[in-house]
């Protein structure tokens, strides 16, 4: 089911009043607050168990409203905007007066995107204003990618749930700081790094640590309740069978290169050989794992390359070292 005019209307309506709306981008469906009400920010935080000093995104309409919500824009950020907005690019900038500490994590930084989903632009040109949204599941679990994704990780909770479908990119924005001359990329995401770089006529760093603290960042993030396993492609059967035999209950992520290859594991998933498909459903793969019950999935990293870096990115935080209350 998708959403009607009537329906952007009541979400618009929902956040002028201090409430929550789930809404569909192209990466994945957002968790959405007045950015400038700083009690429907915090809610946001309640309701994802996220730590207050983790920031939000904010969510605008159009590149021309850019210099509402922030103090500066550097010539290079204003190209990357310009020639990539509506998309899945974010954009650290100056905290412009309007965005309230509590969205930043009390940082004078502010995250700035404009989606590129029918939905989100729609809701957002009803509005009126900015959308503070991170990912709308719980801190730490695995992304939405599906209206019902939302409705069954958080229920209730959310105080209306707009519908778009599927999402299309399947991965979060690439968020690249933009407050000094030389941007550099603190995440990677839909926008890749040759194509900035094509834009931009140079090389962009990718810091392995940042000053700015951004979504995404915590070691430990976009996680199954599976456990995750990462392995060399050609070493991802033969961990998968000796885990099954040891009494796990075994997904596997099979690499494209063995998409014919036999496996004794719980449930098995081929691995799309195009990496926009794999991006795509990811997130939905890992949801279907645990579905099936299965306490451990064995995987491998794609090629570091286009799309296939921000899929790293997500599986080594996916398979990275938990809370010991998990």
């Amino acid at each position: 089911m998708t959403a009607r005019t009537s329906d952007i209307e009541m979400a618009a309506g929902v956040l002028r009043a201090g409430g929550l709306v789930a809404f569909p981008t192209e990466t994945v469906y957002g968790l959405g607050a007045n950015a400038e009400d700083s009690a429907a920010v915090a809610r946001v935080f309640q309701v994802k168990g996220r730590p207050p000093s983790h920031p939000l995104i904010v969510h605008i309409r159009g590149a021309e409203h850019l210099g509402d919500w922030v103090e500066d824009v550097p010539a290079s950020a204003r190209l990357l905007a310009e020639r990539f907005w509506p998309g899945p690019l974010t954009l650290v900038l100056r905290r412009g007066r309007r965005v309230p500490l509590d969205a930043t994590g009390g940082l004078e930084t502010v995250a700035v995107r404009v989606p590129d989903h029918p939905l989100a632009l729609a809701l957002l040109s009803a509005f009126g204003g900015g959308v503070a949204a991170p990912s709308a599941n719980r801190f730490g679990s695995v992304s939405p990618t599906t209206a019902d994704h939302v409705r069954t990780e958080l229920d209730d909770a959310v105080d209306f749930v707009l519908d778009g479908g599927p999402c299309e990119v399947g991965v979060e924005s690439t968020i690249v700081d933009a407050t000094g001359d030389i941007p550099s990329i603190l995440r990677p995401g839909g926008v890749t790094r040759e194509d900035l770089e094509a834009v931009l006529g140079c090389p962009i760093a990718v810091p392995s640590t940042s000053r700015v603290r951004v979504p995404g960042q915590h070691p430990s993030h976009y996680e199954p309740r599976a456990r995750v396993v990462l392995v060399e492609p050609e070493k991802v059967v033969a961990e998968a069978e000796l885990a099954q035999q040891l009494g796990h209950q075994v997904g596997v992520l099979l690499p494209p290169s063995y998409a014919d290859t036999p496996v004794k594991a719980h449930a098995v998933l081929a691995v799309p050989g195009s990496m926009a498909a794999y991006a795509r459903g990811r997130y939905g793969f890992l949801r279907e794992l645990d579905l099936r019950g299965c306490d451990l999935i064995v995987a491998s990293l794609p090629t570091e390359e286009g799309l296939g870096a921000a899929i790293a990115n997500r599986l080594r935080r996916a398979a990275g070292p938990r809370l010991a209350s998990e």
